[in-house]
């Protein structure tokens, strides 16, 4: 089963006898667009219109839990994400398909949890809902319910001292912008840098100007410049577990497995504890 699915091979899937569920999980990092602007409103950009009979994900209350000791973004309780899951129509036994605005973190981040509890066909729109050309609708569906149970460890997890091993063992990608890797500008967490032995691979490198991935031969090419040969271990982190989700689902196009280190930088710089590499070199 591929992990990304194109926009014309939804619309068929769609208007066949099996269509996917689908949910749309329009999100956006920054909390605001600029100085004393709202907050991006995900809900309200899916009312405003969607892929026809999606449904909408918050990824903050669904796909998190609350801010803390763990991270920004650290694991949901399963309790909270698995009846989120049933209402909206997901079962194990029906095909998934996840997007978000475009740029496809929030999206991968879907998609690893579900495959992480056990959901086995799980896809992410390449390009978001801006490459779909097909119709919109304000019409907010009520799904049948579903049936899916999420029973997690399907996927391999890393905690902070997984992380700090496998970036002495293996190789541990961190998927931030080389800016927040190199330590020269922290806007988010409490201190600039890296994880000691962390490789930079920023995960907007894994995508064209139009936001869509590039082809599995060009990001294995990628992956293997900077040290995934397939024959050791491959972890990512990045600031919250959001834009890591979306490395590892780069990674899953060239097929190369990968760990993710859900409580990442926003985790690991907390508190003050833990060593902080600055600049270029991985050390």
């Amino acid at each position: 089963m591929n992990v990304i699915i194109s926009a014309s091979e939804l619309a068929s899937e769609l208007a066949g006898p099996n269509p996917p569920v689908v949910l749309d999980i329009r999100w956006q990092l920054s909390t605001a667009t600029a100085a004393g602007a709202a907050p991006f409103d995900g809900r309200a950009a899916y009312e405003a219109g969607h892929i026809p009979g999606a449904v909408f994900i918050d990824l903050d209350a669904e796909l998190a839990g609350k801010p803390g000791d763990g991270g920004r973004h650290p694991l949901p309780d399963l309790e909270v994400f698995g009846p989120a899951m049933r209402a909206a129509g997901v079962s194990a036994d029906r095909d998934v398909v996840v997007y978000d605005g475009g740029v496809g973190w929030a999206a991968a981040r879907a998609w690893w949890m579900l495959g992480w509890t056990g959901h086995p066909s799980v896809r992410v729109l390449d390009g978001g809902l801006a490459g779909w050309s097909g119709p919109v609708s304000t019409e907010v569906p009520t799904p049948a319910a579903g049936s899916f149970v999420p029973v997690p460890g399907a996927r391999p997890l890393l905690d902070a001292d997984g992380a700090a091993a496998l970036a002495r063992t293996g190789l541990l990608l961190d998927a931030r912008a080389g800016e927040r890797y190199r330590g020269e500008v922290e806007p988010i967490d409490p201190v600039g840098g890296h994880i000691p032995g962390a490789v930079s691979a920023p995960t907007t490198e894994n995508v064209t100007e139009g936001g869509r991935f590039r082809p599995a031969a060009e990001l294995a090419d990628r992956f293997k410049s900077l040290g995934a040969t397939g024959t050791g271990e491959v972890g990512v982190y990045c600031g919250s577990g959001v834009s890591a989700a979306h490395e590892v689902l780069a990674l899953a196009v060239a097929g190369i497995p990968a760990a993710l280190y859900v409580g990442s930088w926003s985790e690991w710089s907390r508190g003050g504890s833990r060593p902080v590499a600055v600049g270029p070199d991985p050390q």
